[in-house]
């Protein structure tokens, strides 16, 4: 048993941190929690995303937020009753306890399931504004081909890649802002087999990051999502637009979380240049902004019409006015962006 699992253990004491780490590595988002060798629980990429929302520290413990409310699969259930339990949960992972409690094995959702065999989890059907108007000056000479969302990757554009992500939640609706290329933007789509539910609405200028979003006032009542078209989130948007609602935002941004090992001692110093402090070698987290937005319809009428608007002047409008924005974080290699060459290469490398 232990050497099926052995990619997936992590201590206790380990931080949150390297539990996110280990996900990445080893492309997974449950881990099994092991006390020397003694089973202690599960942790899952969405505990340590609830715990980020709730301001715990990635340098804490994993046993800080272990839960002992998880469900598990039990011998004295048989086969059958464990399988129906993890259909009905769509568990990736399933530790089988004794009567006693004790880890005497652990299943595995390939093992057991077709993947057409998972329970579906309730759709959502948001309007979806993707922003696709860019010049991708980053990715020339490319981009003086084609415009960014057009830009291939694996056998699709990365546009379709987007589309095909919020489709597959159930987001059928989608408005299209488009400045450059516009006219091989609009011949692409509508060449492709599969036909997408889009409405283009035109900016004669740039407009910013959220500018044009000023010209869909009216036609937007709902919660709806925005997306730039340079980057790709392995993240269920539904897991993301039910923390918007529980939280009551106004705006939430979907974030990466960013870690970087500085590799020196950090000295901080006092009065007279006497050092205060020294750090060896410190590792900073930052959470960065991937460019996917929910926005409730609301906000729509902060963004002024015909003018040069960025989204973070509306996170400030948002805050100013005493709104709420939020953020939901996702895992550094969840997030695969190309708005320049390495990160493309890198993208196109693993997908």
């Amino acid at each position: 048993m232990i050497e099926k699992i052995k990619d997936r253990i992590i201590s206790p004491a380990a931080s949150l941190l390297e539990a996110m780490k280990l996900m990445d590595e080893v492309k997974v988002k449950i881990l099994l929690v092991f006390n020397e060798e003694h089973f202690e629980g599960l942790v899952t990429i969405g505990d340590i995303q609830r715990a980020i929302i709730k301001n715990i520290a990635l340098k804490d413990p994993v046993s800080r937020i272990l839960s002992k409310n998880k469900i598990y699969g039990y011998q004295s259930e048989g086969e059958a009753g464990v399988k129906e339990k993890m259909r009905v949960m769509r568990a990736e992972v399933m530790p089988i306890l004794d009567g006693q409690g004790e880890l005497v094995d652990v299943w595995f959702w390939e093992d057991l399931f077709k993947k057409s065999e998972f329970v579906p989890r309730e759709k959502i059907n948001l309007p979806v504004v993707i922003m696709a108007g860019g010049k991708g000056t980053r990715l020339k000479p490319i981009t003086n081909v084609i415009p960014k969302p057009l830009v291939p990757v694996g056998d699709k554009t990365i546009l379709e890649v987007i589309l095909d992500q919020f489709e597959g939640i159930g987001c059928h609706k989608f408005y299209m802002s488009l400045n450059y290329k516009a006219d091989m933007m609009r011949y692409y789509l509508s060449q492709l087999p599969h036909h997408y539910d889009i409405e283009f609405f035109l900016e004669d200028k740039p407009l910013g990051t959220i500018g044009s979003v000023s010209l869909l006032k009216g036609k937007i009542t709902t919660p709806f999502f925005v997306s730039n078209c340079d980057s790709i989130n392995d993240q269920d948007y539904r897991d993301v637009y039910e923390y918007h609602q529980n939280n009551h935002n106004d705006l939430t941004i979907v974030t990466m979380v960013k870690s970087f090992k500085i590799p020196y001692g950090v000295i901080e110093t006092g009065e007279d240049g006497l050092m205060t402090s020294l750090n060896e070698k410190p590792e900073l987290t930052y959470q960065v902004n991937t460019g996917v937005y929910i926005l409730n319809p609301e906000c729509i009428e902060e963004i002024p019409k015909e003018e040069f608007f960025h989204i973070t002047h509306l996170m400030e409008k948002i805050k100013a006015k005493g709104g709420r924005v939020g953020c939901f974080p996702v895992s550094e290699h969840s997030w695969k962006d190309m708005g320049e060459w390495p990160e493309y290469l890198k993208m196109i490398d693993v997908l």
